[in-house]
């Protein structure tokens, strides 16, 4: 699967790439940019890149330096994104949800000089700035205060004229932090070539993304998978895309696809889940100008997959990608998809399942997931044993845990830290979970292992419930019943806890560990008869 081979030169600055050229490609004129009433064409978004990379340079910034964007979706996001890799500097996106400590923490690893940001999160970064011991300018996106820069003005008196960096193809082109859904975020050091790699073998073959494309992500594109998404996918074809800088609520996911009628539609589980529940209470939903949806951030249900295709007529391509490889690399595809199973690896990538001993597993049996592909990153920041941990030779470890079928399809089970073993036989969280998205009432789920009484790790099931369904000892036993009757009986959940809400990143994934930490849990739960219910 690993014999797809792409040319990049080594002298390489991947703005050029996905900036310039398409304007050498006479797409000066195309619309590169929806974005609430306004459009920004190729020719405008180049001379945007031109001014903020010089904009940069203008306040000291030089090559290798990183700069933090705290930036909501936007042209400026895009604009000083693409400007800094121009110029040689390394961008890094960062979660616009986050705490103060976190960005303290994101601030002082990184070291970065200048944090470009929108208005709206600046008081965060305020309330910490005595704290920063690198950080020497704040540029403001909309109405700048004391102590703080105008991006405007600073983009306004900058030159549309910009000669790039002659940047290596090895050299690092931008930072993303990891979620920390599995601890302390971390710093993946990309290079320039790692989003060609991800486009010409994911989204060029599997998603035949073209320049007649719009693209929506409801992901952001501070995000891995949104970043490819709803930015280097179309900037790589001179396609269209759709930036929205307010949160994926549906009322607001449903009027973007409405008023822009994208084809490509990217989601996460949560999001497909969520719309779904809300589509019948909102007026004037329209999907048709979709053509296809992808999913990633975690493993889609077959029962939202099989909803989502009766409701709107859609398939969903289901996938996983990371942090650390760029975006997606195994992943379903259209005339050869399961619902409920990830996929099969996209061709350039290898995958490949081991022991804790780093032995390959049988067909059938869980291992721990390898991955080799030219979009991983090259390290992370100052995690000298985390390297050593994940980064063998060409092969990272995801920690994932999965299972391979007799036809080669790819089922993720759990995170290595989130898989049960209630009698000695290991329970996959996600199986558990599957089945119980498929009980009428669950709108979301999640399941953790809980000792017992008896200090015995059994299944623990958290469950959000849809409109109209109240909690209740009777419908907690009636689910746990649901699960008996479709999976192993050693599998169903000893406790069914109803709760409000569940944690998770700002990407949807599910925070496992925070369940885990919950001593004395609020809520309604039911404990069923083990003795009589196994």
């Amino acid at each position: 699967m690993s014999q797809v081979s792409l040319q990049i030169p080594e002298q390489f600055n991947v703005a050029v790439e996905l900036v310039d050229k398409n304007l050498q490609l006479g797409r000066g004129d195309k619309v590169a940019i929806y974005y609430q009433d306004q459009t920004f064409t190729y020719e405008q978004v180049f001379r945007l890149v031109n001014k903020a990379g010089n904009a940069l340079k203008s306040l000291g910034v030089e090559r290798e330096n990183r700069v933090l964007l705290l930036l909501l979706d936007s042209p400026e996001f895009v604009a000083t994104f693409f400007g800094a890799i121009k110029m040689g500097a390394v961008p890094i996106p960062t979660n616009t949800i986050l705490k103060a400590q976190d960005y303290l923490y994101l601030l002082n690893d990184s070291r970065a000089k200048v944090a470009v940001v929108s208005e709206a999160l600046v008081p965060v970064l305020e309330s910490i700035r005595g704290e920063l011991r690198y950080l020497e300018h704040l540029v403001v996106a909309g109405q700048a205060g004391p102590g703080q820069m105008s991006y405007d003005e600073l983009i306004q008196a900058a030159s549309d004229e910009l000669e790039p960096a002659d940047t290596h193809k090895d050299e690092p082109a931008f930072w993303l932090y990891s979620s920390g859904s599995t601890g302390f975020p971390k710093g993946a050091v990309h290079l320039q070539h790692d989003m060609i790699v991800s486009a010409d073998l994911y989204a060029k073959p599997i998603l035949n993304i073209n320049e007649n494309d719009i693209c929506y992500s409801v992901a952001k594109l501070f995000f891995a998978y949104g970043l490819g998404n709803a930015l280097y996918f179309p900037f790589r074809v001179g396609a269209s895309t759709v930036l929205v800088p307010e949160a994926p609520k549906p009322e607001t996911v449903f009027a973007a696809v409405r008023r822009y009628q994208p084809t490509l539609f990217y989601g996460v589980p949560t999001s497909y889940s969520a719309l779904l529940q809300a589509a019948d209470r909102i007026p004037d939903v329209d999907m048709h100008s979709i053509r296809l949806c992808t999913s990633a951030g975690e493993s889609l249900p077959k029962s939202v997959y099989e909803a989502w295709r009766k409701k709107f007529n859609l398939i969903i391509l289901d996938g996983i990608g990371s942090t650390e490889i760029t975006h997606i690399f195994i992943t379903n595809r259209l005339g050869e998809a399961k619902p409920g199973s990830t996929g099969k690896p996209v061709p350039g990538y290898e995958a490949k399942l081991v022991d804790a001993e780093g032995n390959p597993v049988p067909t059938g049996e869980i291992g721990t997931l390898m991955v080799k592909g030219d979009s991983i990153c090259a390290y992370y920041w100052n995690k000298h044993e985390k390297n050593k941990q994940s980064f063998c030779g060409p092969w990272i470890n995801t920690g994932d845990k999965y299972l391979i079928d007799e036809e080669g399809f790819f089922w993720y089970v759990g995170r290595t830290d989130d898989m049960i073993k209630p009698g000695g036989i290991w329970v996959s969280p996600i199986e558990v979970e599957n089945t119980l998205m498929e009980h009428p009432s669950i709108l979301e789920c999640a399941v953790i292992g809980v000792r017992d009484s008896d200090n015995l790790e059994k299944p623990k099931a958290y469950v959000v419930l849809k409109e109209g369904f109240s909690a209740s000892t009777d419908l907690a036993k009636e689910i746990q019943q649901f699960v008996k009757s479709r999976i192993a009986p050693y599998k169903f959940p000893r406790w069914v806890e109803f709760v409000e809400e569940l944690p998770k990143t700002a990407s949807g994934k599910m925070l496992r560990y925070r369940l885990r930490q919950l001593n004395q849990p609020a809520g309604t739960s039911a404990r069923a008869d083990e003795t009589e219910e196994e």
